[in-house]
């Protein structure tokens, strides 16, 4: 069994920062990708940020300049750095990961958990 837990959501005002940590646990020989995703109301879920193994990282647009995402691999943990973040930004947002179990290769998500940006 693998285990996703993130932490880090809250409610924050606009031009305000939240850290998201997620945590991976479990029968895992390796983790390859690790990433953020978010799903708004009534909205279709969006990928955020991904962290290859070998530190490379990609970003959606709306993003690119104010998240950085990064990981301990020591930790088996990646992090959500959000900065001057905005009403739009407000979803829950979810951890995913792509890893190599015992079994072979697998796909993970975490439970979520929720970023409000509001005043």
């Amino acid at each position: 069994q693998v285990q996703l837990v993130e932490s880090g959501g809250g409610l924050v005002q606009p031009g305000g920062s939240l850290r998201l940590s997620c945590v991976v646990s479990g029968s895992i020989s390796s983790i390859y990708a690790m990433a953020w995703y978010r799903q708004a109301p009534g909205k279709q879920r969006e990928l955020v940020a991904r962290i290859t193994s070998r530190g490379v990282t990609n970003y959606r647009d709306s993003v690119k300049g104010r998240f950085t995402i990064s990981r301990d691999n020591a930790k088996n943990t990646v992090y959500l750095q959000m900065t001057s973040l905005q009403p739009e930004d407000t979803a829950v947002y979810y951890c995913y990961v792509e890893v190599l179990t015992y079994d072979g290769a697998r796909n993970y998500w975490g439970q979520g958990t929720q970023v409000t940006v509001a005043s």
